[in-house]
């Protein structure tokens, strides 16, 4: 088991105003995470980082994340080879929640549906969901072949 290496969370103006990285892990030990690609600032995806992934991440300038599906680290990339490599890393003001700003490996796509971005499609007054990006950068069945879906119904 790692040592905690962040900061101790002692007072609001620290949390706030200070100079230490002091994430606030929720009760499952995540803290949330939006992926942004570095340059053109286009959303790629939301996920999750317990304190290993984002120790592992710091270290190592690759995206790491806690694949809750899975139940344990998944190094972006490893299996597709749509590495996110980090070139910067943000916190909100309350030290809840992560911004990390990477640039894309392999075909240069986060997504493993095959489009460049999770966020692919919009949602409509109608309530219908209409696709933004026109067409996949990957065929996930030949990418990933073998492997379990992670969507869970």
């Amino acid at each position: 088991m790692m040592k905690n290496k962040f900061g101790k969370r002692i007072s609001i103006e620290q949390v706030e105003e200070g100079n230490s990285l002091m994430p606030k892990f929720d009760d499952n030990g995540l803290i949330p995470v939006i992926t942004v690609e570095s340059g053109t600032e286009l959303i790629l995806m939301h996920g999750y980082m317990n304190e290993e992934s984002l120790d592992l991440s710091i270290d190592t300038n690759l995206a790491h994340y806690w694949s809750r599906s899975r139940k344990k680290i998944w190094k972006k990339g490893e299996t597709s080879g749509q590495f996110q490599h980090i070139k910067e890393i943000l916190i909100d003001d309350d030290q809840d929640c992560l911004i990390i700003k990477v640039e894309l490996d392999g075909l240069g796509a986060s997504c493993h549906v095959g489009y460049k971005s999770c966020f692919y499609r919009k949602v409509d007054k109608d309530l219908s969901l209409e696709f933004i990006e026109k067409e996949k950068v990957f065929d996930p069945e030949e990418v990933y072949e073998g492997e379990e879906n992670p969507t869970i119904l």
